[in-house]
């Protein structure tokens, strides 16, 4: 084979880095000529990595003298960028004589700076000769670059499949614009466009993932066997937010036996599951399952990935608003809620609850307005107990401030005796008639006996008003209650005539009280408002109210405006009196 054959079938060589710089090397030492070569890369401290050597070293074998001389000078000849030839002593050559043998170190320039040295172990004596190996070395030394361009090239090339892969799947979904048309049309191009028997996708619900498509199946239910393994491989993948291929690389670190169980009991060879994300978190899976033949290559799972990436916002966006309105709301306030209560953005959800803080404060917090105001009690309801007839006060038995017991208590007497005397006159009146009317019947006196009858009915009349007049002497108390009115304890044997006021009793289960209110606080109070009252004679006792009436028309209390204010006490004490 020709050198130029040689050197167009290195330039077309797409195998792997390492296999090619073995045959780089094989093909400078050919044209060069020289006896061995190596490419080396400047460690970080000292010394140099051998990344390639020719001819080949047998497994244990020590390195030669050139090689090592070649790892010693690597850095110098990397900081300075320019070819370096040196000689090779060699313990056959004569004291005093010049080396036979060379080591030309060509530096590899990369883009911005030298990545290596290509080292060449030569023998030739004549400068001539050395300088002609030197050249044809630098020559081929491009070979390298030309490479390193047909590998960029293929994996851009490959970039462009992959992506022209994913685009054409986004384009074949993006026709639809429902979550059903788009979840069965994503599956469907799936499994078409690579190879596979079934494709499911499933959407997170809850803490479950649920089936949601198949590809080429329209109808299917949660309680078969199948829809069931691929939901607990969808949720293993799931749970731990990354790709899930079976059967599992050796260096893998996931764990698949959900996977597994799925391909072992629906016959498939290979299972691949992908997480889908949106916004950074995982809400759906893809699977994918094929009977047998290749597995899913770098290359397939990368392109399933991006077309994956592409397809995943409108399809969540599609899930999310084909819901029925309830679900949208729940999501939303689930959304919110756990926006809320997450770790992010801490600063702004304290100044957040400082302000809703403060306007539920000033919006709920009560506080105590005071009004010094004069009030008086009173009841709600007066008893008048009047004098039942004409006569003198005998006894007096309570006083103002007392409390009677209504039917029970007596409250005072009146004399009777001159009552009683004109009883038993009149008793004494009717017997007489009563006999005069019986001596006329006996003599036949009709009319005389008529007219003694009429006159004893009189007198019993006479009789019955002085026997009540008589009871009624004992003056009741009408109610229960305090008495409020009836000081007559110095006034025993005073005369009383009928309907004069001797008392008056009110209940103490009900009072309200009379506020004489400022006229710049009465705007302030409204009818129904409530409020609290604490008397000069108990401060620290509060006692509820309810304003009843505002008095429209103001009044004069001291020089000053006033309005009258009458509210209803909501709670009493025994203490309490009508008056205070």
């Amino acid at each position: 084979m020709t050198t130029a054959e040689v050197i167009d079938r290195l330039s077309r060589f797409d195998g792997p880095p390492e296999q090619f710089l073995s045959n780089l090397l094989a093909v400078q030492c050919q044209i060069g000529p020289a006896d061995g070569g190596a490419i080396l890369r400047a460690g970080r401290d000292r010394g140099a990595d051998v990344l390639a050597v020719y001819p080949p070293l047998s497994e244990g074998a020590a390195a030669p003298v050139w090689l090592a001389q070649a790892a010693e000078a690597c850095r110098t000849v990397v900081v300075r960028g320019a070819t370096a030839v040196q000689p090779v002593h060699s313990p056959d050559d004569l004291y005093g004589q010049p080396a036979r043998r060379s080591l030309i170190m060509v530096p590899l320039h990369g883009d911005r700076a030298v990545r290596g040295v290509a080292a060449f172990f030569a023998e030739a004596q004549d400068a001539a000769v050395l300088g002609g190996v030197r050249q044809r070395l630098e020559l081929t030394v491009g070979l390298l670059s030309l490479y390193e361009m047909r590998l960029l090239l293929q994996r851009r090339q490959t970039d462009l499949r992959r992506l022209r892969a994913a685009m054409e799947t986004l384009a074949a979904v993006n026709v639809q614009d429902r979550f059903a048309g788009m979840a069965m049309a994503l599956v469907n191009e799936v499994a078409a466009r690579w190879q596979c028997e079934r494709v499911s996708v499933g959407f997170l619900k809850g803490r479950y993932v649920h089936l949601r498509a198949m590809s080429h199946t329209e109808k299917f239910s949660r309680k078969m066997k199948l829809v069931q393994d691929i939901e607990a491989a969808m949720e293993e993948c799931l749970d731990q937010d990354v790709e899930i291929l079976h059967p599992a690389p050796p260096e893998a670190t996931y764990v698949g036996r959900a996977s597994a169980e799925l391909a072992k009991h629906h016959g498939a060879a290979m299972a691949l599951s992908l997480p889908l994300r949106r916004a950074g978190e995982a809400t759906a899976v893809l699977t994918l399952e094929r009977p047998g033949g290749e597995a899913f290559t770098v290359e397939e799972v990368e392109s399933l990935r991006l077309a994956a990436d592409l397809c995943t916002p409108r399809l969540a966006n599609l899930e999310e608003h084909d819901r029925w309105f309830g679900a949208r709301m729940a999501a939303a306030v689930r959304k919110g809620a756990a926006a809320a209560v997450g770790p992010k953005h801490t600063w702004i959800k304290l100044a957040v609850i400082a302000v809703c803080g403060f306007l539920a404060f000033t919006i709920f917090f009560e506080g105590d307005y005071r009004i010094e105001s004069p009030f008086v009690l009173e009841p709600v309801e007066m008893r008048v107990v009047p004098a039942p007839f004409d006569g003198f006060l005998q006894t007096v038995s309570t006083e103002p401030n007392e409390e009677v017991v209504g039917g029970t208590s007596v409250l005072a007497t009146l004399e009777t005796a001159d009552l009683r005397l004109q009883l038993f006159a009149a008793k004494a009146d009717r017997a007489k008639y009563l006999m005069q009317a019986a001596a006329a019947r006996r003599d036949g006196k009709t009319v005389e006996a008529q007219i003694a009858e009429a006159q004893a009915a009189q007198v019993a009349a006479s009789m019955d008003l002085l026997e009540y007049k008589i009871s009624q002497a004992r003056i009741l108390a009408p109610i229960s209650g305090v008495v409020v009115k009836g000081d007559l304890k110095r006034q025993l044997g005073a005369p009383v005539k009928t309907g004069d006021v001797l008392f008056e009793v009110a209940p103490l289960e009900a009072l309200r009280a009379e506020l004489s209110m400022p006229e710049e606080d009465v705007a302030d109070l409204e009818v129904g408002q409530e409020g609290e009252l604490a008397t000069a004679s108990f401060p620290d006792r509060h006692f509820g109210f309810v304003v009843e009436r505002i008095n429209p028309v103001a009044e004069v209390a001291d020089r000053k405006n006033v309005f009258k204010v009458r509210v209803r006490l909501k709670e009493l004490d025994r203490r309490m009196r009508p008056g205070l």
